[in-house]
């Protein structure tokens, strides 16, 4: 063999090693992530269904609420709340939904938009597909939580690249591209589950590596590492069009419900009242309201109160493609003072916002969703190949973790590599050495454990 080949045999020996490892960490993450991220594709369908008792409730000809009065119902029902925002129905004869709140406490209520009757009332964060957002990204777990997604996302790039390197065809001149494009059926179980492995892994690598990036910004740590990143470079905006992670979601409702409270305190003041109810000024809401209705915005649109002395009322597109959201600012006359559109806005917000969208399936409608739900089928088949192939071959008293193949030279590009990936994902820097460091000690103080992970060669021990 010459010494080429065996440096080649000592590196791939040694990129399998990582890729077993990484794969050992990410398997449980990357079903629970592709399960909870499958339900969450289909929030559109599933909130369509979950809230239909709530559309088409109004009598035709029957006259409508004022939204003051249907303000003033809505935060009557939820004891100490204030109005956080106004959604505007879908179709004229939905029941209106209203988002009150008292401090970070926020509560979904939708009022009758005729009798003024509330027909329902739910806290934010126990709604279904909140619950199955905050699954999803913080295994209901908070920073940390959202931490250990964002260590196993980056795993599982490095997973998928290393991946690709494994698969890469070598020495197969004549073969044919079955269990390369294709697994080979008629070949036996063994090579059936390794080209199933090895196949799939190609052909969604590029749509979960994707997926994986486009969902880092959610992420608590790497969405504060590019929040610096940007204050450091000067591109950084007042406010961010997707989630930080839910202790930023609760402190920005928590401001926003101190702003409003002082500006319902102050109008009381200036007035000299004693306040009766915790509702906006209702004839500037009217107006505001009827203005947004005339403003054409993707639906859902969200009117959001002032929260300062002559602060502007905020009328935003919620729409679940983030492309087609607008924001516009309204006095309290009616009048538009300004708006941002998405091609307004800095080239950073516009790339992760059609991330977000492409992510969360809602750029072109079921398509965006399907093709996304086949890269997490996929991604499912890859964790359940992979625990098949190490359950069929796994040795008697071991891991099964392959056996290193030393000397192991450096590879400066190896090295670079791995560099650039922990300056892009400072967890995953992080956690490599850390397994390295782990690696080292484990093969020089506990001989055993090293040989039970395969650290250490049996002639080694």
């Amino acid at each position: 063999m010459s010494e080429g080949t065996v440096r080649h045999e000592r590196w791939f020996r040694a990129v399998w090693r990582w890729h077993f490892y990484a794969g050992l960490f990410c398997l449980p993450f990357i079903l629970w992530l592709s399960v909870t991220g499958g339900i969450y594709l289909f929030k559109p369908q599933i909130e369509g269904w979950l809230y239909a008792p709530y559309t088409h409730v109004a009598t035709p000809g029957r006259s409508m609420l004022a939204p003051e009065q249907i303000v003033a119902t809505g935060t009557a029902a939820v004891p100490g709340a204030v109005l956080h925002k106004y959604i505007l129905p879908e179709a004229p004869d939905d029941a209106v939904q209203l988002l009150v709140g008292s401090g970070a406490e926020e509560t979904r209520v939708w009022v009758h938009p005729q009798t003024g009757k509330v027909l329902k009332t739910v806290s934010e964060e126990d709604r279904f597909m909140r619950v199955i957002f905050r699954l999803h990204g913080e295994l209901l777990a908070g920073k940390w939580g959202s931490a250990l997604v964002e260590i196993a996302a980056c795993w599982t790039i490095v997973l998928l690249l290393t991946g690709l390197f494994l698969w890469w065809p070598r020495g197969r001149k004549g073969k044919g591209l079955g269990g390369i494009l294709w697994p080979r059926l008629r070949a036996g179980r063994r090579i059936f589950w390794r080209d199933l492995h090895a196949v799939i892994g190609l052909w969604v690598s590029i749509g979960a590596i994707f997926l994986i990036v486009s969902g880092l910004p959610w992420a608590k740590n790497w969405g504060d590492y590019l929040k610096q990143v940007r204050i450091a470079t000067g591109t950084a905006v007042v406010r961010q069009d997707w989630s930080a992670g839910s202790e930023a979601d609760a402190a920005a409702r928590a401001d926003l419900d101190k702003g409003v409270r002082a500006m319902l305190d102050e109008h009381a003041e200036h007035h000299g009242m004693t306040m009766v109810h915790v509702a906006p000024k209702g004839p500037a809401l009217d107006r505001v309201v009827a203005k947004a209705k005339t403003l054409g915005l993707a639906t859902p649109a969200e009117v959001s109160p002032p929260t300062k002395a002559g602060g502007r009322w905020l009328v935003q597109s919620q729409a679940e493609d983030r492309t087609r959201r607008v924001s516009v600012e309204i006095g309290d006359d009616g009048a538009v003072i300004g708006s941002q559109g998405f091609g307004d806005r800095h080239w950073i917000d516009r790339a992760v916002g059609f991330g977000v969208a492409v992510h969360e399936g809602a750029w072109l409608g079921l398509l965006n969703q399907l093709v996304n739900l086949l890269v997490l089928i996929g991604l499912v088949l890859l964790a359940v190949s992979s625990a098949v192939l190490w359950w069929r071959r796994r040795p008697q008293g071991v891991l099964g973790a392959p056996t290193p193949k030393d000397p192991l030279r450096h590879s400066w590009a190896l090295v670079g590599l791995a560099i650039l990936l922990g300056v892009l994902m400072p967890l995953f820097g992080i956690t490599l050495a850390l397994a390295a460091a782990f690696d080292q000690a484990a093969r020089r103080v506990a001989p055993r454990t090293a040989r039970w992970l395969g650290l250490r060669r049996l002639s080694n021990l």
